[in-house]
């Protein structure tokens, strides 16, 4: 009898391994009290996103989100603002609002001829 070599890992299933394992040691150093580290939660999730991009896109959405709301978790556990999209947006609306007013009245501002 033959024995067969064992199956190496493609790099493919490493990368995916490897970016799964971050993002569960990223939620473990925010949410269990005995681990908790914002420093390495964040070194996990800057991680797992330097290799995102290097995973074949096959059945990465679940890990996408898994790591999108580790980050919205690591940005509440850091004090950070967290902000939802269409929060952004209106304040983005505000602000260009008050620009435009700003340069409307700058524009009603006389100035002297040859200045």
């Amino acid at each position: 009898m033959s024995e067969q070599p064992e199956r190496m890992p493609s790099v493919d299933d490493v990368l995916v391994s490897t970016v799964v394992s971050l993002v569960n040691l990223g939620g473990i150093r925010l949410t269990d009290e005995e681990h908790r580290d914002l420093a390495q939660a964040k070194a996990a999730i800057d991680a797992a996103r330097a290799l995102l991009p290097l995973c074949p896109e096959e059945g990465l959405e679940p890990i996408k989100d898994a790591l999108s709301q580790l980050q919205m978790v690591y940005v509440k556990e850091a004090g950070g603002p967290a902000k939802a999209p269409d929060e952004r947006a209106k304040e983005e609306g505000e602000r260009a609002k008050e620009e435009d007013e700003r340069a409307k009245a700058r524009s009603k501002i006389w100035t002297p001829p040859g200045a």
